[in-house]
């Protein structure tokens, strides 16, 4: 009876351990993520007249996104958005935004500093940048590979991606992988379902 009732408690034993160590695995092992390129050198102006370079961010996981402040459509969405993931990650140092004006001829830093003032921008490591406007065309759409162009018959003038792109501590460009080892390239800065999964990843990285 004894022989039986340890088979019994070895069984138990065995299916919880079946059940539980891939789910501690999971918790403390390093992302399931994929490498996209690296970040090139940039050095542009902030909302606040401060030179900021890649190398400011360095030691730190940051999103990247491309807009601009006249913007009519999906601009506002992306940055109330972006908003979001300021705040749920308030007070961490080791978390950065930078936000790349394709406008940069009207977009100055005063009026980076208004747009940011007006949307609840506090995050010390958000950066809201300006400059020249060639180097900014190439950092997008060479750099991240996030479309950026001029449509003087688009209103505002500008046509754009509303994608993020997430970068690691060491400046490299990461993404999630799909169920079937692809990368998800970037995140959809309109959906929901997607900031969501960028948050995540934000924490795995952190």
């Amino acid at each position: 009876m004894k022989n039986y009732s340890y088979v019994g408690i070895s069984l138990v034993i065995l299916l919880f351990g079946i059940w539980a160590v891939p789910k501690i695995v999971g918790r403390y092992s390093k992302p399931d993520m994929a490498v996209i390129g690296n970040v090139p050198a940039f050095s542009f102006t902030d909302q606040n007249g401060k030179t900021i370079t890649n190398e400011d961010y360095e030691g730190k996981v940051y999103i990247v996104e491309f807009f601009f402040t006249t913007c009519p459509s999906i601009c506002p969405i992306m940055n109330r958005n972006m908003v979001k993931i300021q705040n749920e990650f308030y007070g961490n140092p080791n978390l950065g935004i930078a936000s790349f004006s394709i406008d940069p001829t009207y977009d100055i830093p005063q009026i980076l500093k208004e747009y940011a003032e007006s949307y609840g921008i506090t995050n010390p490591n958000w950066h809201l940048l300006t400059g020249e406007k060639d180097a900014i065309f190439k950092l997008a759409n060479e750099g991240f590979n996030l479309y950026v162009g001029e449509a003087p018959n688009v209103e505002g003038g500008f046509e754009h991606s509303g994608f993020f792109a997430l970068v690691d501590q060491e400046g490299k460009i990461r993404s999630r992988i799909d169920e079937n080892g692809n990368p998800v390239i970037y995140y959809d800065g309109l959906e929901e379902d997607s900031i969501k999964m960028l948050i995540e990843d934000i924490k795995k990285l952190l």
